[in-house]
Formats: C-alpha cells, structure tokens, sequence
C-alpha cells in the first residue's frame, strides 16, 4: 500500500494517497508487447500511447524525429522539469513475426520488448497517470517516451537538442537495481579488400576473408591479454557474394563495451595501433576502419536530491539500496554527453534482452511504478513551485 505523502502547496499541506491502477498498468503493457514496433517502424505503438495518454488528460506532445516518427513528450505546465523519465518504445527486430505478442504465466509477461523495455515504459507512463488523477501538478517531472535507441539513437539525439534536464532516470531492465554508472561503448567497422578469382585459386593471392580472421584474432589476443575487463562482440562478418570464388571484400563490425571509467581514449588507440601495425608488416592485408561510435562511460556519485529521494524511497520500500554499472549501451549515454546526469533503474533483466524467451515479472513492473511514483511525489514536496528547495 502506498503510504499518505504530505505534499507542500503555496499555502496549504494535505495528505494524499495516490496509487497505481495494476489492472490499467498491465492492460497498457500487453498492448505495448503486442503492437510490433522495431527500430524506425513505431508509429503504431507512438498513435495508442499517445491516444491513451491524452484520452486521460496528460499534456502530451509530439517532438519530430524525422517525416513520420516523433517522440513523445510531457512536460508538466508551468513548471521547469528537474527530472526527465526516459523509455524507448522501440525493440530490436522479431526472431519470428508469428510470434512475437504478449503470453503469461505464473506472474510472468512473455514478448517482444517485454524486459527491453516496454515494461519500463509501461511503469513510467502509469506512474504519470496516478500522479495526474491524484491531482498533484507541481512534479518537477517530465516524461520522455523516444524511438530509434535500438539502432540509431535519433530519437535521444532529437530530444537533447530541445529539452535539458539536470537528471534523467531511464527505465532499462536493471532487476530493480540502481545503476548510477554506465559502461562506454565503441562500435568498430572494418573492411578488408581483395580480387575476385576462382575458388580453386584461393591461396594464390589476396584474400579478404582470411585477411579480416587474421585481424580479429589479434584484436581479441590483446583484449583477453591487456583489456579483460572489456566484453568485446564480433557482430557481425560479411563477404560479399561470389559464388564459387574468392570474395571482393570482407566488413565486420565489432563492439566493445568498457567499464565505466576505462580509458577509452587509450583503447581506441591500441586498436587503432593493431590495425595500423598489421596493415603495414602484412603485404597481403589491403584494409580499412573506422570508429562509428564512440560513447564514453561515466560514474555519479551518491549526492544530491534526486539520488537522496530515490535511496529513501528504497529504503522506505525495504528494498537494498546497492547500486551497480549498467553493462549495455543506452541512451544515456548520449544524454551524458549532453551534460544530463542519467540514472538507471528498470524492471526486467537484462539477460532477457533481445533474446527469443524475452520476458518481465509483472510483479517487477508494478513495482517499477510505485518506485517512480514514490520518487515523482517526494519531489513535488521539495519542489513545491517548480524551483526546488535543495540543489540537484
């Protein structure tokens, strides 16, 4: 049960009892998982989210992404927001488009996006909507629903272009655990180059292929011997289609995710180094590569209001308050760059991610948005007028 919260007007204090609506929070959850909404594909889910949310009286607006996607925004009137809830409504595509909607059992949603993240988002949005029905409209809180975070990031590169907050809380499935620093990230393409010619002639002259295996074996000799603390991922190695003969050329690309304070700058050098060393000492190795993304990792301290609430919401909750790195890339880290301090905290785990058995306890989502409402309240009692009493 949610305890009363005194909440400080411009003149007066009262008691009041917001809460959850379980049965709305997971009716919104099932038709999140069961609306297929894959990077660059989510007007579906974008027109009922924000259909659902004007239908209850949220002030929610559209910010342009490109011809035909947007974000979706509330921005509380009259009040300068202090805290931005962030969710993409986008998911990796489906492993199979005949199965991907919503099951349930034993208190657990199965689906496309259930963990990563719709169940976040679904928490977020009914926490909005409890606050809003209870009548509290002084939140320093607003609510950023974006596209794009599986691929491109566009979506959370829109939104920092027109909105900045002090903080963010972004709702990846963290298992309900507090994560105040976040991994960096490094997205490396590389391209080897050959002729093409008959397979039988294969050993004859230069073979992009083997030239790109001989490549990726250094790289992975120096992050398991220097950088084993690096979770590094061949996603992808692709030769162009020939037939029965060598290839024209061979593209892999390749993520690494860092601690949180890794030396990133000095990585990219290493690596940098490798391919040089090899393009230089290996007559056969005709190569190039790039660097696509580089997303520094960051670390918050346990300071400060928002941090303060949400550690006495926890602990109000009876819940351990032991924060942990997020191990992935997220928005965050565009929205860390763009000078916003962004926190964690999300139902699900991350293990289920775009996984074939993705899935959500519902327990955890209908915790998700206590949490958030919890958080959304206590603020509105700091804040009162919008201008918070205590520095974030």
């Amino acid at each position: 049960m949610t305890r009363p919260i005194p909440v400080t007007g411009s003149d007066t204090t009262t008691d009041i009892r917001p809460g959850i609506k379980r049965r709305r929070l997971r009716h919104i959850l099932r038709r999140l998982i069961d609306i297929y909404s894959p990077s660059g594909k989510e007007e579906e889910v974008l027109d009922y989210l924000q259909s659902t949310m004007k239908r209850h009286g949220l002030p929610v607006v559209q910010q342009a992404v490109d011809s035909h996607r947007f974000n979706l925004l509330v921005v509380p009137p009259d009040q300068e927001p202090r805290l931005l809830l962030v969710g993409h409504v986008d998911t990796v595509v489906a492993y199979d488009l005949e199965h991907f909607a919503h099951s349930e059992q034993d208190n657990v949603i199965m689906g496309l996006g259930a963990a990563d993240m719709k169940g976040g988002c679904a928490a977020m949005i009914e926490a909005f909507l409890a606050l809003w029905e209870s009548g509290i409209r002084q939140a320093p809180v607003a609510l950023a629903l974006l596209v794009g975070e599986e691929e491109e990031g566009d979506g959370a590169k829109r939104l920092i272009k027109d909105l900045h907050v002090p903080w963010a809380l972004i709702g990846e499935p963290t298992n309900l655990t507090p994560c105040l620093s976040h991994y960096g990230y490094l997205e490396l393409q590389i391209v080897t180059r050959g002729r093409r010619m008959h397979a039988s002639l294969a050993n004859r002259g230069l073979h992009p292929v083997e030239a790109m295996l001989q490549m990726l074996l250094k790289i992975s000799q120096y992050i398991r011997g220097h950088r084993p603390d690096i979770v590094y991922n061949i996603r992808e190695v692709e030769s162009s289609p020939t037939g029965f003969a060598v290839p024209e050329r061979c593209e892999a690309w390749l993520d690494f995710h860092l601690p949180p304070l890794a030396p990133i700058g000095d990585i990219t050098l290493d690596i940098e180094e490798i391919i040089t060393a090899e393009q230089q000492s290996n007559p056969a190795f005709d190569g190039i590569f790039r660097f696509a993304t580089v997303h520094a990792g960051y670390s918050l301290p346990e300071k400060g209001l928002i941090v303060e609430t949400l550690k006495h919401t926890f602990a109000e909750r009876s819940m351990d308050w032991n924060p942990q790195p997020f191990p992935s890339h997220s928005d965050a880290n565009l929205l860390w760059a763009a000078g916003i301090k962004p926190i964690l905290l999300g139902c699900g785990e991350l293990e289920k991610a775009h996984s074939p058995d993705e899935s959500v306890s519902l327990s955890q989502v209908d915790a998700a948005a206590e949490i958030y409402l919890d958080l959304m309240v206590a603020l509105s009692r700091h804040c009162p007028s919008g201008s918070c009493a205590q520095g974030l």
